[in-house]
Formats: C-alpha cells, sequence, structure tokens
C-alpha cells in the first residue's frame, strides 16, 4: 500500500523563532488528533537543527528544501546533503520549479543532488512539473517526462524507494490557479505509467506521487479523493496550522 503524504514547504518565509512556534504548533496539534497519513514539514536550512528538537518525528517528518550537489569543501554559501541530515532531517525537496527558474537548477545539477542525498540516506520529494506555455502547446508529458529522465530514472530500483515525486503545475504555483482535479489526476496517472515503463508495475504502484499547486482545505478532499494522488506538497497553507491541518484531515474524510 503506498504512502499517503501530505508536505509543508515554508519557502523563504518565517524568522527562526517563527518557524520553531509554528514547528510546535503543528506537532502538538498532530500528537492530540494523529493524522492518518504521513506528515512532512521542510523548512528553511536555519531551522532544521531547532524544529528538529521540537517534533516527535513519529507523526512529524522533517526535510530541507534543497542541499548542494557537492559533498563538501570551498562552496561558500552552500550546505551539504550531510549537514542536512545532520540536523535530524529525514527528507529534502529537490527540483522544485523556483529552484530551476531563478536559481538555473539543470537536470545534471539535480541528478548530483538526488545522489547526494541518496548517499546521506535521505528520502527525496522530487518535483517536477510544466509552464503555462508548455501547457498551452499541449508539451506537459513531455516536460515532466525529461525531467524525470534528467535526474531520476538512472537510479536503481533499490535507490527509487526513497524517491516521492511531486507534480506541480508551475502555472498553479502560488498563483491561486489549481490544476483542475481531473487535470491533476491525468497527469499524475501518466506519470505513474512512465516510471512503470521505466521500473515496473510494481514499482509504480508504490510510488507516492503528490500535487503541489495552490492546493488547502477546501480542494484538498476532491484532489485526495483521485485514485493517483497519493497527497500534496503545500506552500503558502502549511505557513498556519490549522490550514496545514485543513488539509491533513482531508485524509479522513
Amino acid at each position: 500500500m503506498r504512502k499517503k503524504i501530505v508536505a509543508g514547504n515554508w519557502k523563504m518565509n518565517l524568522n527562526l523563532q517563527e518557524g520553531v512556534a509554528l514547528a510546535k504548533e503543528i506537532n502538538d496539534m498532530l500528537a492530540t488528533d494523529k493524522p492518518n497519513c504521513d506528515v512532512v514539514v521542510c523548512t528553511p536550512f536555519i531551522h532544521l537543527a531547532k524544529v528538529a528538537d521540537e517534533l516527535d518525528q513519529s507523526v512529524v517528518g522533517l526535510g530541507a528544501e534543497n542541499c548542494a550537489d557537492k559533498e563538501k569543501g570551498a562552496y561558500t554559501g552552500e550546505v551539504s546533503a550531510a549537514m542536512v541530515k545532520s540536523t535530524g532531517a529525514q527528507y529534502v525537496i529537490l527540483g522544485h520549479s523556483e529552484r530551476r527558474q531563478y536559481y538555473g537548477e539543470t537536470a545534471e545539477i539535480l541528478k548530483e543532488k538526488v545522489q547526494m542525498a541518496l548517499a546521506n540516506g535521505l528520502k527525496i520529494i522530487f518535483c517536477c512539473g510544466e509552464t503555462l506555455e508548455e501547457r498551452e502547446a499541449n508539451k506537459q508529458n513531455e516536460v515532466v517526462k525529461a525531467e524525470l529522465e534528467g535526474s531520476v530514472f538512472n537510479l536503481s530500483e533499490d535507490e527509487w524507494k526513497n524517491i516521492i515525486l511531486a507534480y506541480e503545475p508551475i502555472w498553479a504555483i502560488g498563483t491561486g490557479k489549481t490544476a483542475t482535479s481531473d487535470q491533476a489526476e491525468e497527469m499524475l496517472a501518466y506519470i505513474r505509467s512512465i516510471v512503470a515503463e521505466k521500473y515496473g508495475k510494481d514499482v509504480a504502484e508504490e510510488t507516492s506521487i503528490l500535487y503541489g499547486g495552490s492546493c488547502k482545505a477546501s480542494n484538498a478532499p476532491e484532489l485526495f479523493a483521485k485514485p493517483n494522488i497519493d497527497g500534496g506538497l503545500i506552500g503558502g497553507a502549511s505557513l498556519k496550522a490549522a490550514d496545514f491541518k485543513g488539509i491533513i484531515d482531508a485524509w479522513k474524510k
């Protein structure tokens, strides 16, 4: 049975004290009212070690939003996968469209990051998705396939067990536009089919694929009801405990 997951991506929000307070609030809320899915919060690097102290990781997992493509050395300002792991984090988001778009992360760079994360025992939430222009040109399938082929389809079946995929239509991130539940389901079914082509049907059936892109408590139940949608990668709505819990509780409906 593949895992249902709701992961929060805080992005560049909340100072350290605010982040620690939010983590504590989410942890306490879910400790009292146990979720029936896996929950992960992915925080800025500087929050990780302190947030790790607030979380019961049997209730809420901890992840970073990125890691370096090098092991260690003279790379001022970078944070390695080993450093992320040493904070107590178990997950890392890689390939987010904002990293690709604003920081020029290519498929090749991401391939290196994936290797570093796996070598340090991190589970990877790997993002893929198309822009509005690509969607309008009906190229979403080839774009997503190329992103996966370029960075993760080189992995062995054993390594693949540590990959969670997240489909994020770039045109729906923080824009308030959401892919309809049918559009999201269609893309996630396609992604599952190309994983099956690469690794076989059984592996594809075990792979958790999340939807990311303006998912909130009001539309989560409809999205999560679709057979191929295994949860969400949540941006803005993960910054308030009640909003985040509203999405997590969609798995109880």
